[in-house]
C-alpha cells in the first residue's frame, strides 16, 4: 500500500556540475515535490544545486525548510527566501535534523557531502534505525557507478541483494517519488554467513 510522503530530504551539491542537465534535473525535482504538496528539506544554502532545487520548489508555492551549519551560515551561505530556516552547530546535528523532518530521502548529483549523506541514510535503513526509503535522481546517469559498486559489493560477499536493491534510481522525478511511496523496507539481516572452510 502506498505511503503518503509529507516531507522529503534532498541531498545535493553546492556546485552546479559540468553538465547543465544536473540543474535541469534539480529544477524538475523541486517543482514536482512542491506540486505534490510535499515539504522539501535540504541543506539551507542558495549555492549550486541546493539553491536550484529550493528556488524551483518555492516558485511553485512549495514549503521549503533549510537546515544549515553555523559555520556555513556565518559565511553567508544561507538562502534568504525559505519558509523555515534552522542553524545547527555542526554537520552531524544538521543530518540528524534533516532526518527528523524526512519521510524519505532523495540524492541529486554532488560530491563528498552528498554521497556521505546518501550512504548514511541508506545504512540507517539497512540496520533498522529508521524505515525510510532512499533514492537517487539519476540525471545523465550520474549515479550509475554507485549502482555498479553495489552490484560489486554483492558479488564480493559484502552485501545482500535485498540491500543492494534498496536504493532506488530513476531520472524522472515523478517516477522516483512514486517509487518511494511504494517502497517497503527489506526484512533480511545484513549479516552474511561465512564461507565454509
Amino acid at each position: 500500500m502506498p505511503t503518503l510522503l509529507h516531507s522529503v530530504a534532498v541531498f545535493c551539491g553546492t556546485n552546479f556540475g559540468s553538465n547543465p542537465e544536473y540543474a535541469q534535473g534539480a529544477q524538475a525535482l523541486g517543482r514536482e515535490i512542491a506540486r505534490r504538496g510535499i515539504r522539501l528539506v535540504y541543506g539551507g544554502t542558495h549555492k549550486g544545486l541546493m539553491g536550484v532545487v529550493a528556488d524551483a520548489a518555492l516558485a511553485e508555492g512549495g514549503e521549503v525548510v533549510g537546515i544549515i551549519t553555523l559555520l556555513l551560515h556565518e559565511r553567508g551561505h544561507s538562502h534568504a527566501g525559505l519558509t523555515q530556516h534552522e542553524v545547527t552547530q555542526d554537520m552531524r546535528s544538521r543530518k540528524t535534523r534533516m532526518s527528523d523532518y524526512a519521510d524519505a530521502f532523495i540524492a541529486l548529483p554532488g560530491g563528498l557531502g552528498t554521497l556521505e549523506e546518501l550512504f548514511e541514510a541508506a545504512t540507517l535503513t539497512q540496520v533498522g534505525e529508521h524505515h525510510k526509503g532512499v533514492a537517487c535522481l539519476n540525471t545523465a546517469g550520474f549515479f550509475n557507478p554507485v549502482r555498479s559498486l553495489f552490484d560489486h559489493a554483492v558479488k564480493e560477499g559484502f552485501m545482500k541483494v535485498e540491500h543492494s536493491q534498496m536504493l532506488m534510481f530513476n531520472e524522472h522525478p515523478g517516477a522516483l517519488i512514486d517509487a518511494l511511496e511504494r517502497w517497503q523496507a527489506p526484512v533480511v539481516s545484513k549479516l552474511i554467513e561465512p564461507m565454509a572452510k
